[in-house]
């Protein structure tokens, strides 16, 4: 007697969906977004507008908790869309990313496709920073 085998669920999630759209992941940890670190920067507006502009050009934003290299807040991670993923478009983190024209240049740089499809505005790739080490580590395992 013979049991039928089940055939295996397949499904895709998070950056595997082939229409995923560029996302910004935006530190809101310890430093980045903390008024008592960075009093000159308003945070919650800096939020708002990133969410703003994601909405009118679609692509995502969502807050984590700290990213940490604190020493560089705020930080923002800039994910390829699943198109510019394919098309070899990786991670880019941004550090020092506190002033309206950091701001724009990234909602204009995600409105273009991001990584892999557009090149970033090349004032915003002096704020280009590296991953923390234990996230490079992290992310092997």
């Amino acid at each position: 007697m013979s049991a039928a085998i089940p055939a295996p669920r397949t499904f895709l999630i998070g950056a595997a969906l082939p229409h995923r759209p560029c996302t910004l992941v935006v530190c809101r940890g310890c430093c980045c977004g903390d008024p008592r670190k960075l009093p000159d920067t308003d945070h919650a507006r800096q939020l708002e507008r990133l969410r703003t502009g994601a909405a009118e050009h679609g692509f995502a934003v969502r807050t984590t908790d700290c990213l940490g290299p604190c020493d560089q807040a705020n930080v923002i991670v800039v994910q390829p869309s699943a198109a510019g993923r394919r098309a070899g478009g990786r991670p880019t983190w941004i550090g020092f990313a506190m002033d309206d024209d950091c701001t724009e240049e990234v909602l204009e740089w995600a409105a273009a496709g991001g990584p892999g499809i557009a090149a970033p505005p090349a004032t915003l790739e002096l704020q280009f920073i590296d991953p923390p080490r234990e996230g490079r580590v992290r992310s092997r395992r």
